[in-house]
């Protein structure tokens, strides 16, 4: 998975009963807030369906039983992005995220159908990103071929671990022979893509660790997430906490990935996020960067700019609810305004994720807010040695990258 839901955390959105085209009127009424321009834009599109709910999952995710509803499902998100072409009319789209779920369980016709929609109602740029999700249980050589024909120029493969036993605890339908079969596919069909790998997994050594990205590494993929396993709330791993690594033992997991990665030519450019030059991922650094995004599908969330304010989105998230609402155009279930107070802590929030940290101007640019709102605060975190800043450049230090959660709640405050 893609880390979405790193922004949603900051979505707590109050319920709203306007719909999108009483919304596009009400969200452009002159605010408090002046963006001289609006930041790029991206599209991210929901799938829900899976074939297997893994037990630390805690995205929007459904188990397939008999089937789901292609068609229905198709024409829902095609009117769902025509309710919402008032909200971005004349802006071109930069990166497209078919996320979920797992989107590759979609017909080639599907995909195809559904990225033509895209291309008929929205001006991509003619060097769109569009990365599709995909799990290795559901590779066939045939489909990512007509995928890539469609118009997908990058994958994500939610590989998790080449180890079985450690797939077996995590759930996953795919076994470690699978895995390098759906990277092996993915190699001969597309020359960007993504390999998501999870660390301090149950019961899980250094040294088989340390095998998994040797592995992932010696396919030379362009990017690598890397992901500390985290047990999240609602989740099954919650409820029935597995034995992980401890704190000393995920720390040396760290270190070893750092020096592997760098050893292989990666640069670490975000929390979880390794790229060959050249190959960061746009779309997820859009997220970082306090870029805007319609996402549309179950589930889904938007943030939107306007001249005078910053608005939330979050469809309904169960399919079945979705798909009846869409009917009566009223997919939205929550849409709520960013207040001036809370602007500050959520461009931190993903801006402070990025290493290198992020130019002075783009927080005026992308809040609407003088730098010198948060001129205590920027103090404060230089004072406890959390972040680095000059003329040009915001970012965090070494030590805000180790505790950057307590460098980003200094902005909660602030």
């Amino acid at each position: 998975m893609i880390p979405i839901k790193l922004i949603d955390a900051a979505d707590k959105a109050a319920s709203s009963t306007a719909q999108p085209l009483e919304a596009a009127a009400a969200f452009m009424k002159p605010g408090t807030l002046h963006l001289a321009a609006l930041p790029p834009l991206s599209l991210y599109i929901h799938f829900p369906w899976c074939v297997r709910k893994c037990p630390y999952c805690d995205f929007n995710s459904h188990e397939v039983q008999g089937g789901f509803p292609e068609d229905d499902y198709l024409a829902a998100l095609r009117a769902d992005l025509e309710s919402a072409l008032p909200l971005i009319w004349g802006r071109k789209v930069y990166t497209v995220f078919i996320g979920g779920g797992t989107p590759s369980l979609l017909s080639a016709a599907g995909l195809d159908r559904l990225l033509s929609d895209v291309r008929t109602l929205l001006p991509l740029d003619g060097a769109a990103e569009i990365t599709m999700e995909a799990n290795p249980g559901t590779f066939e050589a045939e489909k990512f071929r007509s995928y890539r024909a469609s118009g997908v120029n990058r994958l994500s493969i939610g590989i998790q671990s080449f180890n079985a036993q450690h797939l077996r605890a995590l759930g996953r339908i795919h076994d470690g022979d699978e895995a390098r079969r759906a990277v092996d596919i993915a190699h001969a069909n597309f020359d960007n893509f993504n390999l998501d790998l999870m660390y301090a997994l149950p019961q899980q050594s250094l040294a088989q660790a340390r095998r998994d990205i040797e592995t992932a590494i010696a396919y030379a993929p362009p990017h690598l997430s890397l992901y500390h396993l985290t047990l999240e709330p609602n989740t099954f791993f919650a409820k029935h906490p597995p034995v992980v690594p401890d704190d000393d033992a995920s720390a040396d997991m760290q270190d070893m990935i750092r020096d592997l990665t760098a050893a292989a030519g990666y640069a670490q450019y975000e929390v979880s996020a390794y790229a060959q030059p050249q190959r960061q991922a746009r779309h997820n650094r859009n997220y970082w960067e306090f870029g805007d995004y319609l996402g549309i599908g179950a589930g889904a969330h938007s943030k939107l700019s306007f001249p005078h304010r910053i608005v939330r989105q979050m469809r309904y998230k169960q399919p079945k609810a979705y798909l009846e609402h869409i009917v009566q155009g009223a997919q939205i279930q929550e849409q709520h305004e960013i207040s001036r107070e809370d602007l500050a802590f959520e461009f931190m929030l993903n801006a402070l994720r990025l290493n290198h940290g992020f130019q002075v101007n783009l927080f005026a640019e992308r809040t609407g807010l003088a730098l010198n709102t948060i001129e205590k605060t920027l103090t404060l975190a230089e004072s406890k040695g959390l972040l680095y800043r000059d003329h040009q450049i915001i970012r965090p230090t070494g030590l805000g990258q180790s505790f950057l959660n307590d460098l980003q709640q200094l902005f909660l405050s602030n």
